[in-house]
């Protein structure tokens, strides 16, 4: 049997398997030692192939991707360095719980460490930062070796997407010559023909004994709360809602959380925590007994603080990941269940609580501080808070939200209030850098009825390369970039109190003129003038195609004076209510 033959039948069942499992999508970076597998992955008609020629960029794109569609993406490069420039997005998507299909070729054993060209260690080569890793066998046809590739990628997937998703990777060792052959049968199997194995992953739960110990405590609870990140489940704001009914405990909700927007209801989600909980007397007035927390970690640093502060309260953290989120050592109950599983189990044994004092409580200072937030609307200049607190009400129904880190995550947490248009709030939250934000929104946009990205300028060089896929694939995708010239969240960090280096190394001003980069990737590309212009061009966006990116220059300086301003109002408003209570 010669060497052709061999890697074309190993390839091409690992391929079949590999859309057995349910894999539809892959991205492809150009590259030599690739080239098997990336042609034999263009002749399947049912898996789609999207070409990146940056790997760093590719890898992004295929986690917003997977992000989007809710189920494991592929991405295939070629040896070398072009594996390594993978790594950026798989420490995300390890720590986001994304499902990668990490799949690297590589130099034959005979060529490793003699110093054949484009030849690196790529043995465990994110290390932990997979869930798996396996070492492929060399191409061959016979029956063991076909069972061996079709059982390793059901497994991967199967790993992949069990809880909690991440990356897996599978190293593929391929000898010259790389072109398979590519014959007409190519997918045919005689062994299995609707795939070798499935794999069946189940949700991680509890006992009825301890769903009703639980339930039996929190029914007794007057002063709980309820904490909500970033979680990916459709039921769970159905089911953690009418949970918190129930128990009269307050939701407070993450924009990532998806809680803030949607038609489940909206009765109990308290949404402007993160300036009200910077206010002592507020604090103490808010104390929790009893503290349930689902998803990853909030944005808000005033919440975590406040979770902190309150470490003798009991705190449930429940994660169907079966992870350990819990950076301050604060959980009395780690509880391993999927999050709308416990909800809707707890719902059958918990027995209404009858004081609903202190969840009108934290309405109350909810309400109070929205009300104080409408003066917002007086603003005139360009202002970063004006623009999160608008976006409720720009953005069209079922749209998709995608926010870079640093300051705009975190302005989008302070003023996103909460709507009925059932937005959904996306971005990079695992390891929270800002490298790759614009590919993986353009790799989301590609799934999303329409999507709107809001970067600061310094995320928006970092991965300019990025729209190139939507140029390639014609990827429609509104763009509002938030110019401050710098690092805008360094002003508001003890750095800023230290200012004879402080631009040099932290404000890092860049001064480019973005219009010419838009430009070149045949984009549309428009500086705001006004409120009044800006309301205008988002209108006019909701029918627009292609990239289109709208500039806010605002002032560092401004902003955070504005932001501290803001605070200081709420805060004496808060405290002369509190003490009115008292």
């Amino acid at each position: 049997m010669n060497h052709q033959e061999s890697l074309t039948a190993y390839i091409a069942a690992f391929v079949s398997e590999l859309i057995f499992s349910g894999v539809t999508d892959v991205v492809v970076s150009p590259g030599s030692r690739s080239t098997p597998m990336a042609m034999i992955m263009a002749e399947h008609p049912n898996l789609n192939v999207h070409i990146h020629v940056d790997e760093r960029s590719a890898a992004f794109f295929a986690l917003g991707m997977a992000k989007a569609l809710n189920k494991p993406v592929a991405i295939l490069c070629t040896s070398g360095t072009a594996a390594a420039n993978y790594f950026p997005a798989i420490v995300e998507a390890r720590y986001a719980r994304v499902p990668l299909i990490v799949l690297t070729a590589d130099r034959p054993h005979e060529l490793r460490e003699v110093g054949a060209p484009q030849a690196i260690d790529q043995i465990h080569l994110y290390g932990s930062h997979v869930k798996w890793f396996s070492e492929m066998a060399l191409p061959e046809k016979s029956d063991e070796i076909l069972r061996y590739a079709r059982t390793i990628c059901a497994r991967a997937v199967a790993i992949a997407t069990s809880a909690p998703s991440g990356p897996v990777h599978l190293n593929f060792p391929f000898r010259e010559p790389l072109i398979p052959k590519m014959d007409s049968d190519l997918f045919q199997l005689h062994e299995r023909p609707n795939g070798f194995v499935k794999v069946h992953n189940g949700d991680l739960t509890i006992t009825e004994e301890h769903f009703q110990e639980i339930a039996a405590k929190l029914s007794k609870a007057s002063r709980g709360i309820i904490v909500c990140g970033n979680i990916v489940d459709d039921v769970f704001p159905e089911a953690v809602t009418r949970l918190a009914e129930i128990l009269h405990f307050p939701i407070l909700a993450d924009p990532l959380s998806q809680l803030r927007s949607g038609n489940h209801s909206l009765e109990n989600i308290v949404e402007t925590y993160d300036t009200f909980l910077r206010n002592n007397d507020a604090k103490t007035f808010l104390k929790p007994d009893v503290i349930l927390r689902f998803g990853a970690m909030p944005i808000s640093k005033a919440l975590t603080i406040f979770l902190k502060e309150n470490s003798l309260a009991d705190q449930y953290v429940i994660d169907g990941g079966g992870g350990w989120r819990d950076p301050s050592s604060l959980s009395t109950n780690m509880i391993f269940c999927k999050e709308s599983l416990f909800c809707e189990k707890l719902l059958t044994y918990t027995i209404a609580n009858d004081s609903a004092d202190f969840l009108r409580n934290w309405i109350r200072i909810n309400q109070l501080t929205k009300n104080q937030m409408a003066s917002i609307r007086d603003i005139t200049e360009l202002s970063e808070g004006k623009l999160f607190y608008q976006l409720a009400d720009i953005l069209p129904e079922d749209g998709t939200l995608f926010v870079g880190n640093s300051m705009p995550i975190r302005d989008l947490d302070s003023f996103f209030l909460n709507n009925t248009k059932s937005i959904k709030v996306m971005a990079n939250r695992g390891a929270n850098g800002i490298d790759g934000t614009i590919s993986t929104a353009l790799g989301a946009a590609l799934n999303s009825k329409s999507l709107y990205l809001v970067l600061g300028d310094l995320t928006f060089f970092h991965d300019l390369n990025g729209l190139i896929a939507a140029k390639l694939y014609n990827i429609n995708i509104n763009i509002i970039l938030v110019n401050n010239n710098g690092g805008g969240i360094f002003s508001f960090l003890p750095q800023s109190e230290h200012p004879k280096n402080f631009e040099l190394l932290f404000g890092t001003p860049l001064g480019i003129d973005f219009a010419h980069a838009v430009k070149m990737f045949n984009g549309h590309f428009t500086k705001i003038e006004n409120w009044d212009h800006f309301r205008e061009e988002m209108q006019q966006a909701k029918n627009a195609t292609g990239i289109n990116v709208f500039e806010l220059v605002t002032n560092r300086d401004i902003n955070r004076d504005e932001h501290r301003k803001f605070w200081g109002l709420v805060s004496q408003e808060i405290s002369n209510f509190v003490k009115g209570e008292q």
